[in-house]
């Protein structure tokens, strides 16, 4: 599994001169593999099931989000050290892994993805009779 960068950064008037809609915040993540699949943890604070979107086309998994920031009634953010609330990340995915079967679950700002393996390239023991 390879990441595809996709992130549209900049700094100083060209970051300005930028709509909010190209920018996007690259969430971290981190990956773990065993014998039998690959585990993807992201971190998406503030984001919520109903605005997370994650998509598997062919080999390629994509994972977006927008964060909901709710303010107090009648208060009005004044400074914030991020200018988005967009997350993207994408990955190329080997051809070891299942897509069909990937399963994913949010909980407490973490969306874990579990990517198994195919069940043919998975370890297995191999009994050895006595003869």
């Amino acid at each position: 599994m390879s990441e595809s960068k996709e992130m549209k950064t900049g700094q100083g008037s060209e970051m300005q001169s930028r709509s909010e809609q190209d920018v996007f915040l690259s969430p971290t993540v981190d990956i773990y593999e065993d014998g039998h699949a690959i585990t993807l943890k992201a971190d998406l604070p503030g984001v919520s099931r109903d605005r997370l979107e994650v998509q598997v086309d062919g080999n390629n998994l994509a994972i977006e989000g927008q964060a909901a920031i709710d303010m107090p009634e009648g208060m009005e953010s004044l400074y914030a050290d991020i200018r988005t609330t967009r997350f993207r990340r994408s990955f190329t995915l080997s051809n070891e892994l299942e897509t069909g079967n990937i399963s994913a679950e949010m909980k407490d700002g973490v969306l874990t993805l579990r990517l198994p393996k195919r069940a043919e390239l998975q370890p297995r023991k191999i009994d050895v009779s006595v003869g």
